[in-house]
């Protein structure tokens, strides 16, 4: 249903400078001729200086100076760093908020926890400073002492998507810094204010804790800053948020180099409805999953498999809630979804549901456009829900909006196997009361996504896990658990304090 009414362009304008400036973002300087819009309302929301490829040789440069001074700095003191912004992330919460509401149209408390995010895994990084473990293993050599150690890797290179503008980049950077590694980011083209916002808390943590300058760098600008980046060697590694075209083209071209890239791609995710579940609950987690952030997230949930005694239930439920979702003004009380990012996202929905249409699915709530009389340059739609009996092309791809297809199945083995017959890997739920069927859901033989929740929707991943996927979601893992691997390199050493020279495996060399 319609909810709340659209602020204006001026009203938006107004409020992204105020925010930006108590951000610490010098906006006069920052102005420029490059506009982006708002999705609330369609507007321009910001005019702003672009840089271009040829900024990236000297910022990368600088970059790998910070780099040499860092990296011997112990690592608790590096966490210091990470400490202080985590604190001034908390005291700008708000403001950032309203910066990713503005640039994305998320709902107040999805972009609220989005910045709870940013600190999050700032509390994290503090504690992993002191816990950057290597291993000490037996020698087969008496005297000998065999260990491996790690070190800072190099400049790391991020490029984020417009979906996640900030929490991205501070799962990346948080864990850098404490690693060793400076940072250069490429933030999406339609998120420059919440970007310059947090490189500008993050600057005023580097000044407070006397780090190096360059740590930190920002580049507002095009898709040549990406490609260079990917390119340069200087760039160790290169982390990468977005599509699976995308990665496609950014792994090959960083291991032609001999980089090391992490990527964080597509999702096609799934939630399995077992004869056991509880239907309120899953319900809940359904429609969270699927329609929250206005089915822009890579763990968006995309396909709900119930089985064939449920499914009518789940369906009837589901077009039950979807019809209450309030639809709206994102930073108004009591909104549930916001708009998409840009008219080609509302078409990219349209042509996927008249795609199933064709290939035996039938729209069962939502679709179209709503709130055109009141901003008719924004896309708000409906979530929609398709059921359909088969898993067909369509219901393979993955569309990035709030359209969510309903299939049946008869036995578990069934289930799971639909569940894997996508491309992506990304996150995967099960809803069963069947203790069996959970432990064979998160078992080698169960789901092939690198998230696989029991009794929980696929989207909301806290950071200590490490998040990320298989097949063409890219394989890598950023955040939580031991993702700080990547932002590193491990040497392993022997030292011999025997006063002898045997080798190894008995091979016998005497001169």
């Amino acid at each position: 249903m319609a909810h709340s009414s659209i602020p204006t362009g001026a009203e938006l304008q107004q409020l992204a400078i105020e925010t930006a400036r108590r951000c610490g973002v010098d906006v006069d300087a920052a102005a420029g001729d490059t506009t982006t819009g708002s999705p609330i309302n369609g507007e321009r929301l910001s005019s702003l200086a672009w840089t271009d490829a040829t900024a990236v040789d000297d910022v990368v440069e600088r970059a790998h100076g910070a780099f040499l001074e860092w990296r011997k700095v112990p690592a608790p003191a590096r966490g210091a760093l990470v400490k202080r912004l985590g604190e001034l992330l908390a005291e700008h919460k708000d403001d950032l908020a309203a910066l990713i509401s503005l640039e994305v149209g998320k709902i107040t408390s999805e972009a609220r926890g989005e910045v709870q995010e940013m600190v999050d895994i700032c509390d994290f990084a503090v504690g992993l400073s002191r816990q950057l473990y290597g291993r000490t293993m037996p020698s087969e050599r008496p005297g000998h002492r065999l260990m491996e150690t790690w070190h800072p890797l190099g400049v790391v290179g991020v490029i984020s998507a417009f979906n996640f503008p900030a929490a991205v980049w501070s799962w990346n950077t948080a864990v850098a810094l404490v690693c060793g590694d400076p940072v250069v980011w490429k933030p999406s083209e339609l998120t420059p204010l919440t970007s310059l916002a947090s490189h500008a808390i993050l600057a005023r943590a580097i000044a407070e804790v006397g780090a190096p300058a360059d740590l930190s760098q920002v580049l507002i600008g095009g898709t040549d800053i990406g490609q260079a980046l990917v390119d340069h060697p200087g760039v160790a590694l290169l982390s990468a948020t977005g599509s699976t075209r995308m990665g496609r083209a950014v792994g090959p071209r960083v291991a032609g180099r001999f980089g090391r890239s992490l990527l964080e791609l597509g999702g096609n995710n799934a939630a399995i409805v077992s004869p056991s579940a509880d239907l309120d609950l899953t319900t809940r987690g359904i429609v969270f999953s699927a329609a929250g952030t206005a089915g822009q997230r890579c763990t968006t949930m995309r396909r709900v498999i119930a089985h064939s005694s449920v499914i009518d239930e789940v369906t009837e439920r589901l077009v039950s809630a979807y019809g209450r979702l309030p639809i709206g003004n994102p930073m108004a009380e009591g909104t549930l979804v916001g708009p998409l990012i840009h008219r080609a996202a509302y078409e990219a929905m349209e042509s996927a549901i008249a795609q199933a249409g064709s290939e035996g699915g039938k729209l069962v709530a939502g679709g179209g456009r709503t709130l055109e009389d009141e901003a008719p340059d924004a896309y708000y739609v409906r979530p929609a829900i398709v059921r359909i009996d088969e898993q067909t092309s369509v219901v393979e791809q993955e569309t990035f909006a709030p359209l969510l297809y309903v299939l049946p199945y008869d036995d578990f083995d069934e289930a799971i196997a639909l569940n894997n017959g996508v491309p992506q890997g990304l996150s995967s739920s099960v809803f069963t009361t069947d203790q069996a069927e959970a432990e064979r859901f998160v078992s080698a033989e169960g789901s092939d996504a690198g998230i696989v929740n029991v009794n929980i929707g696929t989207s909301g991943a806290e950071i200590g896990g490490a998040f990320g996927g298989e097949k063409e979601t890219g394989g890598g893992r950023e955040s939580g658990s031991d993702a700080w691997r990547a932002y590193m390199r491990r040497a392993t050493n022997t030292v011999n304090f025997s006063g002898e020279l045997p080798l190894a495996q008995g091979v016998d060399f005497t001169i």
